[in-house]
Formats: structure tokens, C-alpha cells, sequence
């Protein structure tokens, strides 16, 4: 189920601009550049999220890089909403994670998306959103990776919508689910074959 179109087409394309530049936003390059932790491009994975961040050594770059890239998501929801509607809200949330895992500024190659993913929910529907914070982190403590913590909460996402009560983000749940998915291909290349690396591991 789709939330109610009440928001007037050029106003929805508006907001998805807006989501997008929000989203768009690496943040976990500018902190590590300016924590003077060098090039994220060239440590690690050269992933822009958070994980890669932590790979530093650290923890400090990488909580502000989760919590401005889960913040980048919320805003774009929160301020859609509170201007336009719940239509609004839902497209600008996706732009937003969109704009971080494919933004212009950087040849559309991205993070992966988790934490806009999970702080977009968080503004959508907050239930739903620690739910799956909740998911992530179970799954994180339990084996101490973070790709397989964050696929197992992108699958409980849609359920989690339908459980609490949230049936409008089910079809916005689910097209996460599928972008997460496809953004950790080769994630899931290593799961298989027993060699992803865990959480803090250089």
C-alpha cells in the first residue's frame, strides 16, 4: 500500500531534488579529511559509510559519519513532511537514500546506504525504524558483521512495517530492501564464501 497522493506533482519533484542533495552529501569523506584521517577512497573498501570509516581506527569519525548520514535521511522526511505531506515524505526519504548511495558529486558510486536507511525510517515511522535498529544491532553483536546485520534488518523491514501497524511504508520498505540488496552484491560474494571481513577489522 502507497500513502494518500495529496501533494501537487511539481511540489513532489521538488522535494525529491531536495531529498536527493541531502542524501547526496558524503559526509564520511568530509570527516575524515577533517579528523586529517586522509582519502576514504583509498582505505579500506573506499566505501563512504560508516564502516569503512571505522576502519580509520577511528571511533569518533565514525559515529559522526553515522549519525550526519542516518541524520541526512530523518531531515529529508521530517522537513517534506512538515512543508508538504506523507507523499512528500516518503519520496524525499527515498531520494535521500538514493542521493547517498548514487550521488553526482561523486560519479554516482556511493555508500551502501545503511544508515540513511535506517534514519529515514526512524522519521517515518520511529516503530518501525528501531525495530530494525534493534535488528541490525542483534544481528551485529551476535556475529560482528556489519553487511549481514544490515541485510537481515533491510529484510525485516517489511515486516516489521506490517507488524507495528504501518502499512503505507510497505512498498517504500521493500524498494530499500531491494537497493540494499544490490548495493552489497558483493557482500553478499563474500558471505558466501566465509571471507567478510567483521566489524573494526582493517
Amino acid at each position: 500500500m502507497l500513502p494518500a497522493l495529496e501533494t501537487a506533482l511539481p511540489m513532489l519533484l521538488m522535494w525529491g531534488v531536495i531529498g536527493y542533495l541531502l542524501g547526496s552529501i558524503p559526509f564520511g569523506m568530509v570527516i575524515t579529511r577533517a579528523f586529517g584521517l586522509g582519502n576514504l577512497r583509498e582505505i579500506g573498501s573506499g566505501n563512504i559509510g560508516t564502516t569503512n570509516v571505522l576502519r580509520t581506527g577511528s571511533k569518533a569519525a565514525a559515529a559522526a559519519t553515522l549519525l550526519l548520514d542516518g541524520g541526512k535521511g530523518a531531515a529529508a522526511v521530517l522537513l517534506a513532511r512538515a512543508l508538504a505531506g506523507e507523499d512528500a515524505a516518503q519520496l524525499a526519504g527515498l531520494l535521500a537514500f538514493v542521493g547517498h548511495c548514487f550521488p553526482v558529486w561523486l560519479g554516482f558510486k556511493g555508500g551502501k546506504g545503511v544508515a540513511t536507511f535506517l534514519g529515514l525510517l526512524l522519521a517515518i515511522a520511529w516503530p518501525v525504524g528501531v525495530a530494525c535498529c534493534m535488528t541490525w544491532l542483534a544481528l551485529a553483536l551476535l556475529r560482528r558483521i556489519s553487511s549481514l546485520a544490515a541485510l537481515c534488518a533491510a529484510v525485516a523491514a517489511p515486516i516489521w512495517c506490517l507488524v507495528l501497524g504501518y502499512p503505507s511504508t510497505v512498498a517504500l520498505s521493500i524498494v530499500l530492501t531491494l537497493v540494499i540488496f544490490w548495493r552489497h552484491k558483493d557482500n553478499i560474494a563474500r558471505l558466501l564464501a566465509g571471507s567478510e571481513p567483521k566489524i573494526g577489522q582493517k
